[in-house]
C-alpha cells in the first residue's frame, strides 16, 4: 500500500536502511535584491517568521523582496519629487544657492526614507 506521499507523487531515498522521502524546496528567480528588500528580508525573520518561511517554501520569496525593493525605490522617488514641489526646493534655487539646495533634498530624502521604513520596509 502507497503512503499519501506516494500517491501524491512523491519519491523516497533508501539510506542504510531508511526510506528518506526527497523533499526539495520550488526553483526560485534570482533576482536582485536591493537594500529595502534586504531590510525587509531580516524584519521577516525577526518579528514574522511564519510569513518569511511560507514564502521561502513555496519559491516566492526572492520575488517578493525583489517587489517590495521597486516598490520602495518608486514610492522614494515621488514622495522625494513631490515634497520638493511643495517646500519650493527648484532647480532655479540649485542654480542660485547649491548648498541651501543640497541641505534641502538631503531633508527631504531623510523624511522620505522614514515613511518608507515605516510603511514598507517595517511594515
Amino acid at each position: 500500500m502507497k503512503s499519501l506521499f506516494e500517491q501524491n507523487g512523491g519519491t523516497y531515498t533508501e539510506i542504510s536502511g531508511y526510506l528518506i522521502p526527497d523533499l526539495t524546496l520550488p526553483k526560485e528567480d534570482n533576482a536582485f535584491i536591493g537594500r529595502y528588500g534586504r531590510l525587509h528580508r531580516e524584519y521577516l525573520k525577526k518579528h514574522k517568521n511564519s510569513v518569511y518561511k511560507e514564502l521561502l517554501y513555496s519559491g516566492r520569496l526572492n520575488t517578493y523582496l525583489a517587489e517590495i525593493d521597486a516598490h520602495a525605490k518608486e514610492m522614494l522617488e515621488k514622495l522625494t519629487r513631490e515634497m520638493a514641489n511643495k517646500q519650493g526646493i527648484t532647480e532655479e534655487l540649485k542654480a542660485s544657492d547649491q548648498t541651501a539646495w543640497v541641505g534641502a533634498m538631503n531633508n527631504i530624502k531623510a523624511c522620505a526614507k522614514k515613511i518608507i521604513f515605516s510603511e514598507i520596509v517595517y511594515a
